[in-house]
Order: C-alpha cells, then sequence, then structure tokens
C-alpha cells in the first residue's frame, strides 16, 4: 500500500517524544490504509515494556497535534528489526557483531560480519578477510539473520 508523506511538524513532535524516551525515532509511515508506523531504535533493543511506554506517550502526542485531521488511524509502533536496511552510521554500529548482506553503488555484493563502525564506514568480516566499507559506497545493506552463527 502506497504511503503518504508525514508533515514536517507531526515527525518533530515524535522525535521529541520517542527521543524523551531514551530512543532514536527511525522512521514514520502513513500508508493510504491510515495505518500510522512509528519506527524507533535504541543503543540496547527497546523490550516490549519500552515499546508500551513510547507508544502510549505517542498516543497522546498524537492526540495533541491535528497534522493526522480527524480520520480515523491505527497506530502501530515497532523496534526497526532485521528487516529495515543499514541506512545510518548509527544503524551499522548497533549492529556490530552481526551478519550483513552489502550490495555496492559500482556493482558487486558480499557478506560478511560487522566487526565495527563509526561515523564513516565500517569493518566486515567475509570469508576472504577484513574489508574496510565506507557508508557512502553502499548502495543496500541488511542484517541477514543467523540461525547457526557463522565462523568468518
Amino acid at each position: 500500500m502506497a504511503t503518504t508523506p508525514v508533515p514536517d511538524t507531526l515527525r518533530q513532535a515524535l522525535d521529541e517524544v520517542v527521543i524523551s524516551h531514551g530512543m532514536d525515532l527511525d522512521d514514520v509511515e502513513l500508508t493510504g490504509g491510515r495505518v500510522l508506523r512509528v519506527i524507533v531504535d535504541a543503543e540496547t533493543p527497546p523490550t516490549l515494556d519500552d515499546i508500551a511506554q513510547v507508544t502510549r506517550a505517542v498516543s497522546t502526542a498524537l492526540d495533541d497535534n491535528d497534522d493526522l485531521g480527524s480520520a480515523p488511524y491505527t497506530l502501530e509502533v515497532s523496534s526497526r528489526g532485521t528487516s529495515r536496511p543499514l541506512t545510518l552510521p548509527r544503524h551499522w554500529s548497533r549492529n556490530v557483531d552481526r551478519w550483513v548482506k552489502v550490495t555496492l553503488t559500482e556493482g558487486g555484493a558480499f557478506e560478511g560480519r560487522i566487526l565495527s563502525a563509526d561515523g564513516a564506514g565500517a569493518v566486515v568480516r567475509t570469508e576472504t578477510g577484513e574489508r574496510d566499507v565506507a557508508y557512502g559506497d553502499v548502495k543496500k545493506a541488511k542484517i541477514e539473520p543467523e540461525l547457526k552463527r557463522k565462523d568468518v
């Protein structure tokens, strides 16, 4: 379903609420079916209690905000999970020691374990050795769930 742009004033209000709960606002999506998805992220993965607390606070903030109008909507608040792409340096640093699949802007792809990450790039250990990855060279990067840890 298509997403509708979220007004900057709403995004800013939600950002303030989420930050006040020690988390980062990762994304806000409003679908044509009037589902407002608020995606949060934190240094340590949020617990269900953390998500419940921020959901109540977001709901209260939405009650005080007129940006969605009077039409009904469904609020969904969740953490990033592994299905969302790594697009910011903090996404990489919060996933150190996890398996990542990287597609490069110049073509080619590889997989490996994130060893370290900073504001400019990450170091990924692949089967052929360590590889420095500048974020600007990444077309797409996504965490791959591991049912059995790979020794690389």
